[in-house]
């Protein structure tokens, strides 16, 4: 239901005033901790494994791309890994940061396969769900802003210097 380059039809608070009295309460409990980097609950455990991969490739694949010294992960899916770099190497932050979100709306897909009405489906969601939050804050104008803003404080410093 939830696509990567859709919008959020609920917020995650009003997702757990659902859930709250129609899950279980520890599963609840988990809900309402959760975020990508968790740990533990179902289908969390898969996606704690590619998540971790995911971000230590983003993080090499920027290292490299800034000549940083950095690990290479020797455990990684090259597909991905090859999505990451064409991320990395995008020009404009937006289309990188959609091409990242929809590596992995991917993930979470294959994870939930044909689970429709169980725990995998409902923190597969829950997941995606926290994935779109964070991209409710990319706005290319306030960027835009944000960036001239930095750019001119830059200048005065450089120009306080000489």
């Amino acid at each position: 239901m939830l696509k990567a380059d859709g919008e959020m039809p609920i917020r995650y608070d009003e997702f757990l005033r659902y859930c709250s009295g129609n899950v279980e309460e520890s599963k609840y409990e988990i809900l309402k901790n959760l975020t990508v980097e968790s740990t533990f609950g179902p289908l969390i455990k898969q996606w704690s494994d590619f998540y971790r991969g995911f971000k230590g490739e983003l993080a090499y694949q920027r290292n490299k791309k800034l000549e940083r010294p950095s690990n290479n992960s020797l455990d990684k899916d090259a597909e991905t890994s090859k999505i990451i770099a064409l991320a990395v190497a995008d020009k404009n932050p937006l289309n990188a940061e959609k091409m990242l979100l929809s590596i992995q709306f991917d993930k979470l897909d294959s994870l939930i396969g044909t689970h429709a009405y169980d725990d995998y489906a409902l923190f597969g969601y829950a997941l995606k769900l926290k994935l779109l939050e964070r991209k409710t804050v990319f706005n290319q104008k306030n960027g835009k802003e944000e960036l001239n803003r930095l750019v001119k404080r830059l200048e005065e410093q450089i120009s306080g210097i000489n």
